[in-house]
């Protein structure tokens, strides 16, 4: 069971009542230490609620968000992964760039081994985007190659 001293840095979880932000808030991500940082093994998070705003038009888009990591030292704590990914909803930026900037908030946050971030937005306009980012330690550049590589042949709806 974990001690006081390292659920210190999750204050969002059981806090009794949940503030919702309305902009951006990568401030809002905790982490708390990894028990197994001898251990490789892949975290997965499914976000299948995303919402993020087009930055020209306003126009709500929708995702699913997918977040793979291999952690470290430290591991996010997914209320405050989720109250991060909900800060996004008016925030205005392209597909791509959302994928991106939530991948490095948690390569900041967390110094992960490995980690991935690929977005499945439903299509506007009869086209939908599928961006895939991801980042590698040192140890883990064969990795990246490879997934990076097999995101090149991803088709959600396997029509390709």
């Amino acid at each position: 069971m974990r001690n006081d001293e390292e659920l210190s840095g999750c204050s969002l979880l059981g806090a009794g009542s949940t503030k919702y932000p309305t902009d951006y808030a990568p401030e809002v991500l905790e982490t708390f230490p990894n028990k197994h940082p001898d251990n490789e093994y892949v975290v997965t998070f499914n976000c299948p609620e995303f919402t993020s705003l087009c930055p020209k038009t306003g126009q709500p888009d929708f995702a699913r968000i997918i977040i793979r990591y291999i952690p470290r030292q430290r591991m996010v704590e997914s209320k405050s992964l989720k109250l991060y990914l909900f800060s996004f909803r008016n925030h205005g930026d392209f597909h791509e760039d959302c994928v991106n900037i939530i991948m490095k908030d948690l390569v900041k946050l967390m110094e992960p081994r490995y980690i991935e971030v690929q977005g499945i937005f439903t299509p506007r306009g009869g086209i939908s985007i599928h961006p895939f980012a991801n980042w590698a330690d040192d140890e883990h550049t064969t990795l990246r190659s490879q997934r990076l590589a097999d995101a090149l042949s991803f088709d959600p709806e396997n029509k390709l």
